[in-house]
């Protein structure tokens, strides 16, 4: 694991040349729209969709057209471009933003259906700076700004100037910490550099990659000795998903970069897509760190984060894991936890396991079962061969429930639930005693409500430490 000086900038173009008309002067109001370019890129964007869609359809379309494919494609990529930049140009029209006298962020949008967006930058969850291939290819950017709250809380502002974007960032930031908003970049320095191999390593000895290779090859041994080379296709499925899910991570987590700056941390990684995620402080909802089996030989773990509104189900699709950092030693992992919860001590909680009947609820991992606690955060801990270790702070608890399946009941046993906002973490005691199951939860209830009462981090910025504002 290195500790870079510098990271190495996240974001910047291709080196194409690509020369782009100016930024969109704002109107009478303050406001403004995004780059004018936007329009191309989203046309740009869907010229590979085309392309694969006719590679799929595979020898069909080609017996059907013979070599006269090439111009329906080219056809195709020029009528279905045109129309999606036309649609964005319509889009590009509506769409507006500013921020108000009140210091929010508003965005107007919408073609059929108009829209208009108040996000209330005290709520600041976090501002994601990201890059897909083809913004790269103009030197465009995407800037994502995401507050707490129910429903659709996240504004996405495609495409902006790599440039704008970052200052738009350090805008949103900066208002959101109660200072002025034409304040400087927050200074960073780099802290932690996932090295090229580890990442790699770690992504094909996860327990769930490592299990499918292994029974990959087992299936290849018994096909061939059995029905000769039959069942190859089997083993191509087998083999193939979790290779593809190694190159999908892989290229997602490349160069993952952590830097610390008065804004909170700054998360850096991506190789087609690059991505700058800023973390504010005290903003974290939840933290759990993996340990899958075959990384304890170098003692390695994964960190995974809740941040209100990111990471949630959207649109029926699966939830997003937000990571502080996808591999890293032991005591890398708690150093930059401890930055996001300062005075986490994991050594010092008094761990109160489950009790021995659980064996007969969970009969590998009942000896890992435990809940803990301190002043400031609720700990659990489960898994025999993935150990997972989730902490909660007392004052971002959601709600407290206790939940017994029919086997918990015939046993008398119970699980707790300290509910995070959605996200990868899930914090649950499981399988305790159900009494003591019930008096945890009462005790996390009043320990909320008290953590709450007492709650600063709603701007973390004191007006104090900057007398000028």
């Amino acid at each position: 694991m290195s500790n870079a000086q510098q990271p190495s900038p996240i974001g910047d173009d291709l080196g194409l040349g690509l020369t782009l008309p100016g930024e969109s002067p704002s109107d009478a109001l303050g406001r403004r729209h995004v780059h004018p370019i936007t329009p191309i890129v989203h046309g740009v964007s869907v010229v590979p969709v085309i392309v694969l869609l006719v590679v799929a359809s595979g020898g069909g379309v080609l017996a059907a057209f013979g070599w006269g494919i090439v111009p329906i494609t080219v056809l195709a990529v020029v009528v279905v471009g045109l129309a999606v930049t036309g649609w964005s140009y319509l889009a590009w029209r509506n769409l507006w933003y500013w921020f108000d006298d009140d210091g929010d962020f508003r965005v107007d949008s919408g073609v059929l259906t108009r829209k208009q967006r108040r996000l209330q930058l005290s709520r600041l969850q976090a501002v994601d700076v990201a890059q897909p291939l083809f913004a790269r290819l103009f030197s465009m950017a995407e800037v994502s700004i995401e507050v707490a709250g129910s429903g659709d809380s996240r504004v996405k502002l495609r495409y902006l100037k790599l440039a704008q974007a970052r200052s738009l960032r350090n805008e949103v930031l900066a208002r959101a910490a109660g200072l002025a908003g034409d304040v400087e970049e927050a200074p960073e320095s780099a802290l932690v550099t996932v090295p090229t191999r580890d990442l790699a390593v770690s992504l094909v000895m996860r327990t769930a990659t490592a299990g499918l290779l292994l029974l990959t090859v087992a299936i290849f041994v018994f096909t061939v000795l059995s029905e000769g080379w039959g069942g190859l296709p089997l083993v191509l499925i087998t083999g193939g998903v979790p290779i593809l899910v190694v190159a999908s991570e892989f290229m997602r987590y490349f160069r993952f970069t952590v830097s610390q700056s008065p804004d909170g941390l700054r998360l850096r990684f991506g190789l087609a897509r690059t991505e700058t995620r800023t973390v504010p402080p005290g903003r974290v909802q939840a933290i759990e760190f993996v340990e899958p089996l075959l990384w304890r030989r170098w003692n390695w773990v994964r960190v995974r984060i809740n941040i209100a509104g990111v990471g949630g189900e959207s649109n029926g699709n699966k939830k997003e894991e937000t990571l502080l950092i996808p591999v890293a030693p032991l005591p890398v992992a708690i150093s930059l936890v401890h930055r996001l919860m300062p005075g986490l001590d994991l050594d010092a909680l008094d761990w109160h396991p489950a009790p021995e009947r659980s064996r007969r609820r969970a009969f590998i991992q009942w000896r890992r079962l435990a809940v803990a606690w301190d002043d400031s955060v609720l700990a659990t801990r489960s898994g025999r061969f993935t150990r997972r270790l989730a902490v909660i702070p007392h004052v971002r608890t959601q709600s407290v429930r206790v939940t017994q399946g029919p086997w918990e009941r015939m046993l008398d046993l119970a699980t707790m639930h300290a509910d995070s906002t959605p996200g990868p973490v899930s914090v649950k005691a499981l399988h305790l005693d159900a009494h003591y199951a019930r008096e945890v939860a009462d005790e996390q209830v009043a320990r909320a409500r008290q953590a709450r009462g007492s709650d600063t981090t709603t701007h973390w910025a004191k007006p104090q430490d900057h007398p000028d504002i």
